[in-house]
């Protein structure tokens, strides 16, 4: 039989590691000290709204709307639009440190700038779709990925692009404010 100093004793080691791991598993953020100051970022974000067209025997793929952030490493922000053919006035803001500081460490943590463009395919009863890009570069290194939304595709699109869409979008919904 084990004596209960030894159970007692073998039990507070366990007990600082869940103490210290259950925090870190259930935090859903990146740590925003994952970004230096030294870390160069532009990025650039397309979201276009696109719509098959039938012209008989042909099909041609036009974009309804297409809006652009254009964020700078100093946090300068350039949002532009075109909505059916007609280009809107570009709307120019500035990213808060801490916000740009998120977007750096949730890309550079992430591997983000490792992911391969690949294309992703698009399902043929599919007329009307959002199709999205994205062009990083972080301290030299580019990386662009381009993929339509989950409904119009059966290829996986990994969660990190949802994660980046989901941040960049939310910037753009605080201009549009």
């Amino acid at each position: 039989m084990i004596k209960p100093i030894y159970f007692a004793l073998g039990a507070i080691p366990v007990i600082v590691a869940l103490l210290i791991s259950v925090p870190l598993l259930t935090k859903n953020e990146i740590p925003i000290s994952a970004a230096h100051s030294f870390d160069k970022i532009d990025i650039e974000y397309t979201k276009h709204q696109l719509k098959k067209i039938s012209y008989g025997i042909t099909e041609r793929v036009g974009a309804q709307k297409t809006e652009i952030l254009s964020i700078k490493n100093d946090g300068d922000i350039k949002y532009s639009v075109t909505e059916h053919g007609y280009i809107q006035p570009d709307i120019r803001s500035k990213l808060d440190k801490e916000k740009l500081d998120k977007l750096k460490a949730l890309i550079k943590e992430t591997g983000f700038i490792a992911i391969p463009s690949e294309s992703f395919s698009i399902l043929e009863n599919v007329t009307e779709y959002q199709k999205s890009n994205v062009k990083i570069t972080l301290n030299g290194h580019v990386n662009q990925i381009h993929w339509p939304e989950q409904n119009a595709t059966s290829d996986f699109i990994p969660p990190i692009i949802t994660m980046v869409e989901s941040e960049l979008d939310q910037i753009i919904s605080k201009i549009g404010e």
